[in-house]
């Protein structure tokens, strides 16, 4: 039985819909801690609804924040129960985003997912393995799961955008090529951006590649600025 995910949801600038962007936050945060994003990217998608959910768990380092699924090496789980709460972290990520489609009245080639650290991680293994392309998926400062299952579990193939600072010491930065590699493989379209002297976190360099990414997938007409 999937479990509710609590979100946190801000409207467009313009009252209306034409697209949803789903922000998956990192481990030990929550949604908040990304739906700061839409507002400055408001300003250039003024018909899109943004929305944060909080991952299912507590996190275990940060009992303020939350966590998609333990991370073995940080937290001292135990790495067969991490991956099944992985399992089960993408089951409620799927749920939330069927009923979010339903509810906000769009297809998926209206949906946006920008994750961050193991938000990125979710993302990419969830789109990927959903019956419908998401219209863009930006990955910041993330890495590929379980690339060894992808080619036989793979189902669709959005543009993805792959963002990463050349300074993060959480997550290793060559995680981005080596996940740009294993989905170029796999047929997908992978754009990359490096953020230079940039930690692990989101640059304004990579926030606005990300933007211009996302604008010209949703096919919107007058450039960003």
């Amino acid at each position: 039985m999937t479990r509710i995910l609590d979100s946190k949801r801000r409207g467009s600038k313009s009252g209306q819909t034409g697209s949803v962007m789903v922000f998956l936050h990192g481990y030990g945060a929550d949604g908040a801690d990304l739906l700061g994003l839409a507002e400055p990217l408001a300003e250039h998608l003024p018909d899109t609804v943004f929305v944060a959910p909080d991952a299912p768990e507590r996190s275990a380092m940060n009992p303020m924040g939350y966590q998609w699924f333990p991370i073995p090496w940080l937290d001292g789980s135990d790495p067969v129960e991490a991956e099944q709460a992985m399992d089960a972290a993408v089951d409620d990520l799927n749920a939330y985003l069927d009923n979010l489609m339903r509810n906000e009245g769009i297809g998926a080639d209206q949906l946006v997912l920008v994750g961050f650290s193991q938000g990125t991680m979710m993302a990419l293994h969830v789109a990927l393995r959903r019956d419908a392309p998401v219209a863009a998926l930006v990955g910041f400062s993330g890495r590929l799961l379980r690339p060894e299952t992808l080619e036989a579990e793979l189902k669709s193939k959005p543009p993805v955008l792959l963002i990463h600072g050349d300074q993060d010491d959480v997550v290793p930065p060559q995680s981005l090529p080596e996940a740009a590699q294993a989905l170029q493989d796999a047929g997908l379209d992978v754009y990359a951006h490096v953020m230079e002297g940039t930690a692990h976190g989101i640059a304004p360099d990579g926030l606005s590649v990300a933007l211009a990414f996302v604008r010209d997938r949703l096919g919107l007409d007058t450039p960003a600025r």
